[in-house]
Parts: structure tokens; sequence; C-alpha cells
């Protein structure tokens, strides 16, 4: 009995370097053959991801001296900008001048002063739009007036049809005589709904328009 335990205490004492160096042979030459620099290996390739090409970002030139001031818009009332448009003859597509809450010159169109008109949530917050009610369905339109265009507005209020011309709502250019500065900044009854305090008496401000080109 002691010999044969003696006999195994040899065995595993020589045997076990041995197990090892064959388990270390074994991993490398496995895998990387008979040679120093793996160059055998029979691993699978690396597949490199490609890197994409990148669009260039395009910024726009900036703008420098009076090209920069000719491009910004200008800041102003509601009242100035109507007065001044109505004073002019209110033109439709020919520029007129105002003064801006700057106290710079600017010119305008009335496509810059449409929105008073056509947008909503602008005189006050939760307003309609003036064109929600005074819109191009003369017979059902408050006022039978439609603000929602040009022509309509030319056309006036009270019209008997979509084809009749109504009550001048522009004073015939004189701005103090029109009913716009009437219900709008005199008696503010418009617009329709307005809480109290909600609109500052020369109404919102807005941009519009382009500072004057400097001669």
């Amino acid at each position: 009995m002691k010999r044969d335990f003696k006999a195994w205490i040899l065995i595993f004492i020589f045997g076990l370097p041995v197990f090892l160096l064959a388990f270390i042979a074994a991993l490398y030459f496995g895998n990387c053959g008979f040679n120093t620099n793996c160059s055998q290996v029979g691993l699978a390739a690396i597949i490199h991801t490609p890197i994409p090409t990148l669009i260039p970002a395009t910024l726009p030139v900036p703008e420098t001296g009076g090209e920069a001031a000719a491009s910004a818009k200008c800041t102003v009332t509601a009242r100035v900008l109507l007065s001044a448009w109505v004073s002019t003859g209110y033109p439709e597509t020919d520029a007129f001048q105002f003064t801006d809450t700057n106290g710079a010159t600017c010119e305008a169109s009335y496509a810059d002063l449409r929105p008073l008109f056509t947008e909503a949530n602008l005189w006050y917050s939760g307003a309609l739009a003036c064109a929600s009610c005074h819109h191009l369905e003369i017979a059902t339109a408050s006022a039978n007036m439609d603000l929602s265009s040009y022509a309509g507005i030319l056309a006036g209020s009270s019209r008997s049809s979509p084809e009749s011309k109504g009550n001048d709502i522009l004073g015939g250019g004189v701005w103090e005589k029109s009913k716009l500065n009437e219900l709008l900044f005199v008696t503010k009854k418009m617009p329709l709904g307005r809480p109290e305090d909600a609109v500052p008496d020369d109404g919102p401000t807005i941009l519009a328009g382009r500072p004057k080109p400097t001669q």
C-alpha cells in the first residue's frame, strides 16, 4: 500500500509539469501554428467598420456692415405700422416708411402687416386671428367684412355681397378718421373678446420691414 501511494506521489510530482507544458503547447500551436508570429492563425479575419464620409457642414457667410443691417427686421408696434401704411395711401406692393421702436427709419409693405389680421395669439394670448371672424364668406362674416386679404380690407365693412363695396374702414387715407384706429386703439373694442389691459395701448410689438438703406 505504501509503495502504491509513493508511486502516485511521484507520478503527480513529475507528471504535473509535463501536463502543464503540454497544455500550454496545445494552446499556442493550436492557434498560432508552428511559427513565432502567428501568421498561420486560423482565427476569423477582423472586419473593420468603415468610417462614413462626413458631408462638411456649410454655414451662411456672416453678413457685416450695411448688408447685416439691411437683412435685419425692424421692431414696431401695430399702431405705428398701421398708421404709416394708411397715411401713405395703403399700398399693396409698394414700400412705405415708418420709424421703429429704436428710432430707425424702416421700410415695409402690406405683406409685413398682414399678420396683424391673419395670425392668432398675436394681439394677446389666446386671441383669434381677426380673419377668423372677418373672412371671405361675407354673408356670415362679422360686420360683413373680410380682413383676410388686401382686396377684402379695401372693400370695407357692411357689404351686401362678395362683389360689393362697403363702408371704408381706412378713413380715405386719414388714419385718425379710420375705423381701424377707432376700434383697435381708441375705443379698444377689437380684437373681439380682448381682456382688460391685455393689449398695450399701441397694440402688440412685432418684427416687420427692414431698415431703409443708407445712401
